[in-house]
């Protein structure tokens, strides 16, 4: 069952692109773009509450593992 999401494609994508140009912008090297993409991850999970932020955790590392094995 494909997965629904409650954002456009369209919306998404713009965020995405604009997250890609500052990283372009700087130049961010794969080791620092992943480090600043962790620490931004990081510190939106911070502000959801404690007891709800291991489900988060858990589901973001599920659907990334997920997007990666279909790119292979």
């Amino acid at each position: 069952m494909p997965i629904v999401s409650k954002y456009s494609n369209e919306r998404v994508e713009k965020i995405i692109q604009e997250l890609m140009d500052v990283l372009v912008n700087e130049q961010a090297t794969t080791d620092l773009a992943l480090m600043c993409l962790g620490n931004t991850i990081t510190n939106v999970i911070s502000k959801i509450p404690a007891d709800k932020q291991r489900a988060i955790v858990d589901n973001f590392t599920r659907a990334l593992n997920q997007s990666i094995q279909k790119t292979h």
